[in-house]
């Protein structure tokens, strides 16, 4: 690029403030420069010298899909460990590997698409993987820990810029670009909103990227809280960068508007500022964008505002000063701290959910490794690629030695036979390269293609004996003796060629099919059956070739085997990050799949001293009682196995905790699609069942007391402290919790919320005098009838103990809060969304820019609550703003309808909303019902008289 004067150019004088900088780096851009910044990979303006620039590098849990790199827990495994600094420094090793990766390779970006604070509402979400709990406050602290991190601590430059995803209440894959999660006013301010609150508001983030879904029937994309919550946060510029094709899916699949023009144009006056959509081709965006322009839709100061934001991030991380920028030269990569730092975290991570006494294991125990997990350390499609890599056999192995531990991992041993008597064979591949999926990185890796030089599948008279493992709901992995698993590539044959299975598009899974007293074997990636033909095996639309399922040995028989010859068995099960569970597609059960279900029942038969260790992104619904002993922990990244080992030996006592409840049965889940946790009485905040294990809950090899609580209700805040104890025998981590509850709340409250926690290190005899400062405003709801927050007078009850169950210690604070006034209807009329109570009601947009309306969920009438209306001295008249067809029907405190109003005509469109008024009689205070029947719209409430 052409050399330019600093003297000339006052955007790179680092003297200057960035907000100068940028005034005039942005009144040099030309309309179509500033038009071009617009998408994700901005070009370079070289006649200014400033370089090309890409949103979005993801980071999860180590550096994604750009080649080797430290790989992490995943993040529900960093939420289990419960320890902000751990996860503030897993963040930091994680950025300057960032820089130490782009001073070799500019693919690597710099705008971090990490962390993800949506919270863990429902354990079914095929991307629970990815979240740090179901609790706002655990998840802010952990996302705001890591986020700290990879800033850096720099107070000027920032080592890279963290994108907090995915905006707002998103917790479903099913049908996610069309539903939408409709989500009150309450839930909204008290649980969705805040996780990102309080992260954005702690210094640390640069963005946020809205989610595909829509929240109360209006694109996230497009929605007003950006401009209404997000942005009032903070005084910094956040970038807010749309997700893949998520620009198009306005038009496309949720069709919220008729022309990309529209939709590009509401989504940048909304708040989008970059847009990621068609890959590296900008093309169309650019179109659109233009198109925008001359329609009158956007202004140049539209541009601006959007290239503003964009400029200040990149002003944030240096780009315009190298030689001020201290990251600058970061080389830290594949450290042995960052090394430490992964067995640390992994460690930390780990969850004892039970112990009878079985566990630690003693040195000279004679171990039985079995599971399909036991030989594993799975990737998810936000890892890294491994450098180093520990399974809990290898990890087993290191500990105890080799001659103590036996193996099983048991799978079926089967062959396939064709219709005519041969088997399917799997040719030797001499002199082939091995290849690692995503080793030389990709900046999109769901376009990497599976590999075509290795031989394709034939057929013979003895065949290939393959490891069958089912994952589940009948999906199946085949895997060839040499490791590699069958899987097809574009040209639609099949070979064993992928080291895991994996990818966008998953090419490795299989599923039997009956057919009379044989089975039909289809591709789960192309949708085709496999088929014989002369060149080969293929899948193929025609033909499908019949085979005969022929086991040599069933899994169970193995498992028995190892199992009985063992003092102790370790049953290692779980999930594959890519089957069965997984961003796209969402679980459909807690129960362990079948196979393992099998598998573990086969170890207890022949061993009753069996553990049961899960690994795994989710909670499962397993039966503890005849278990001496069961752990969770999830992916636990490049050291995972020696981690287990050594919690397993003793080595590290366990002090993960659960960032979840873990529920019984799936008869105790809520609707996937019910966003309500107040009126569906979700997680711990609200379920009053019996979970099967709590949040927070964690065993530890010590044991430890508490003590000494005292409360102090100051000048805004409560003062908490208590001591903790390890009256063990055994240093030790404890995870101490401080939760609140409103003794005589006036509406539905939580339970128990966490307010606090700390985990602290503790030698045996030990004690830890521990305090926390409780800001009054923890103690506050959403109050929907006078539209803001409010703490209100009395009680609060204060708990401490080690999980949300496991309560040692309480007390009573007195706060004087703000008294519970009536509903001023006369003066404000009812928010219709603005309900206290709802019965088959879903909330909806207004219009396409703000406000919600509500309208049945369903073909049934649908059902709103509003308490304590205070009519004043009488009213005469009630109106109603709606759209659509129905009626609304109006009563009092339970009574009988005083009044029906229903249009005339089915107005002209949803957005086409009429007043309708009728005579009522009412005074003083009550409580308002009203019954919405048929597919009406209702905006508004209001009284005169």
């Amino acid at each position: 690029m052409t050399a330019h004067s600093p003297s000339t150019e006052p955007f790179r004088d680092p003297q200057l403030p960035f907000a100068k900088r940028i005034d005039d780096l942005l009144s040099r851009l030309t309309p179509q420069e500033k038009t071009a910044f617009l998408h994700q990979f901005a070009p370079a303006v070289e006649r200014l010298g400033v370089a090309a620039f890409r949103t979005g590098q993801e980071a999860l849990h180590g550096v994604a899909w750009m080649g080797p790199a430290t790989v992490f827990p995943q993040a529900v495994g960093l939420g289990a460990t419960w320890n902000p600094e751990l996860v503030r420094r897993v963040g930091d090793a994680v950025s300057r590997e960032i820089r130490a990766m782009r001073a070799k390779d500019d693919r690597v970006g710099l705008n971090v698409w990490s962390p993800t604070v949506n919270l863990l509402r429902h354990p079914l979400w095929g991307r629970n993987e990815e979240g740090y709990s179901e609790d706002p406050k655990l998840t802010s602290a952990i996302a705001t820990a890591y986020t700290h991190g990879l800033r850096g601590e720099h107070p000027t430059y920032w080592r890279t810029a963290p994108v907090l995803k995915h905006w707002l209440a998103h917790n479903n894959e099913t049908d996610r670009s069309t539903t939408s999660s409709s989500v009150r006013p309450r839930v909204l301010h008290e649980y969705d909103l805040r996780a990102f609150r309080d992260t954005v508001e702690a210094g640390a983030v640069a963005g946020v990227m809205p989610a595909y879904n829509l929240v109360n029937g209006r694109p996230n994309h497009v929605s007003p809280y950006l401009a209404e919550h997000l942005r009032t946060w903070t005084e910094e510029e956040l970038l807010v960068c749309s997700d893949a094709g998520a620009p198009s899916n306005l038009v496309d699949s949720e069709h919220y508007f008729d022309t990309h023009e529209e939709a590009t144009a509401a989504a940048l006056v909304a708040g989008v500022d970059s847009f990621t959509d068609h890959g590296t081709d900008s093309s169309q965006i650019i179109g659109r964008v233009r198109g925008a322009l001359e329609r009158g839709l956007l202004t140049e100061a539209d541009l601006d505002t959007a290239v503003r934001r964009q400029l200040s991030v990149r002003f944030r991380l240096g780009e315009f000063d190298p030689s001020y920028d201290p990251h600058d030269a970061t080389g830290e990569f594949d450290t042995p701290a960052h090394r430490a730092l992964a067995l640390q975290a992994a460690e930390q991570a780990i969850v004892l959910l039970k112990n009878d006494g079985v566990l630690p294991l003693a040195p000279d125990t004679r171990i039985a490794v079995v599971g399909l997990l036991a030989d594993e350390c799975k990737l998810d499609w936000y890892s890294g690629t491994l450098i180093h890599r520990s399974t809990p056999l290898e990890g087993l192995y290191e500990r105890f030695g080799a001659e103590r531990v036996e193996f099983a991992e048991g799978v079926d041993r089967v062959r396939l036979k064709t219709s005519t008597g041969a088997f399917l064979h799997v040719p030797a591949a001499e002199g082939a390269a091995e290849e690692v999926r995503g080793a030389e990185g990709a900046l999109d890796p769901a376009l990497l293609r599976g590999r075509t030089d290795l031989p394709v599948l034939t057929t013979d008279a003895t065949g290939t004996e393959l490891a069958l493992a089912d994952w589940g709901e009948g999906v199946l992995t085949l895997r060839a003796p040499d490791g590699r698993y069958l899987s097809v590539a574009d040209d639609g044959c099949l070979r064993a060629s992928a080291d895991q299975p994996g990818g966008w598009f998953v090419q490795e899974t299989f599923r039997l099919e009956p057919h009379g007293n044989r089975h039909l074997l289809k591709h789960l990636g192309t949708g085709r059956h496999v088929c014989v033909s002369a060149d080969g095996v293929k899948v193929a639309d025609e033909d499908p070739e019949v085979f005969e399922l022929v086991v040599a040995e069933r899994g169970e028989e193995a498992v028995a085997r190892a199992a009985a010859a063992a003092d102790v068995v370790v049953v290692v099960a779980g999930n594959d990050p890519y089957i069965n569970g997984r961003e796209t597609e969402d679980r459909t059960t807690l129960r362990l799949p079948g196979q393992q279900e099998r598998l573990l029942r086969a170890a207890r038969a022949a061993n009753p001293a069996t553990v049961l260790a899960l690994v795994a992104a989710y909670p499962y619904a397993v039966d503890p009682a005849e278990l001496p002993a069961v752990l969770w922990t999830a992916h636990g990244g490049q050291a995972a196995g020696i981690a287990l080992a050594r919690v397993l030996a003793g080595d590290v006592s366990p002090a993960g905790r659960l960032p979840q409840t873990w529920y019984a049965d799936d008869a105790d889940l809520p609707g996937l699609l019910d966003y309500d946790v107040i009126g569906a009485r979700q997680t711990y905040l609200y379920f009053e069942g019996t979970p099967l294990f709590p949040f927070g809950h964690g065993l530890s090899y010590a044991s430890f007391a508490y003590g000494d609580l005292t409360a102090r209700v100051g000048d805004g805040a409560v003062r908490v402290s208590f001591s903790v104890t390890n009256t063990g025998d055994v240093t030790a981590d404890e995870v101490a919790q401080l939760y609140g509850r409103a003794v005589d709340a006036s509406v539905p409250r939580p339970r128990r919320e966490l307010l606090d926690h700390r985990r602290v290190t503790l030698a045996p005899g030990e004690t830890a005098e521990l305090g926390f400062e409780v800001p009054l405003t923890a103690f506050a709801f959403w109050d929907v009838a006078q539209d803001r927050w409010r703490v209100e007078p009395g009680g609060y009850e204060l708990l401490a103990g080690a999980s949300s169950e496991d309560v040692r210690l309480r007390t009573t604070v007195t706060l004087d809060g703000e008294p519970t006034l009536p509903r001023a209807v006369l003066a404000t009329g009812l928010a219709a969304a603005g309900f206290d109570e709802q019965r088959g009601i879903a909330i909806v947009d207004r219009t396409k820019v703000s406000g919600d309306a509500v309208t049945p969920s369903g073909p049934e009438t649908g059902e709103l609550g509003y308490h304590a209306c205070d009519f004043g001295r009488g009213v005469s008249r009630v109106t109603v703003e709606v759209a659509g067809e129905g009626a609304v029907e109006l009563s009092l405190d339970g009574g009988p309808a005083l009044a029906v109003l229903s249009p005339a005509a089915p107005t002209s469109g949803p957005y086409d909303y009429v007043s309708l008024s009728a005579s009522i009689a009412a005074a003083g205070v009550h409580d308002v019902h009203l019954r919405l029947r048929g597919p009406l719209r209702l905006a508004h409430v209001g009284f005169s008289g």
